[in-house]
């Protein structure tokens, strides 16, 4: 997925546009993506499924599967002084 802040979308429309036909396109401003540039194919297919933009852009669960198989077990440094901290 690629993304463009507010000011490089207006600069260049056409590449954005672009870069819709390979995939959504998020346009940021300040960093936070508003708006969504999308083909009117994939809107309508997207659309039509029932399901939300976050349920199509999700991780597919085989791969999901495939992650949660790896172990990941990293060593704690014995280097960093650990101290309370008060949350009151």
């Amino acid at each position: 997925m690629q993304s463009f802040s507010s000011r490089e979308f207006n600069q260049d429309v056409d590449k954005a546009e672009r870069a819709a036909k390979h995939g959504p396109v998020f346009i940021t401003d300040e960093g936070i993506p508003t708006h969504v540039l999308l083909t009117i194919d994939e809107y309508h297919r997207l659309s039509e499924t029932g399901k939300s933009l976050s349920e199509v852009l999700a991780m597919p669960p085989e791969l999901a599967e495939e992650l949660a198989k790896i172990e990941f077990n990293p060593v704690r440094s014995r280097d960093v002084e650990l101290r309370d901290v008060d949350l009151s």
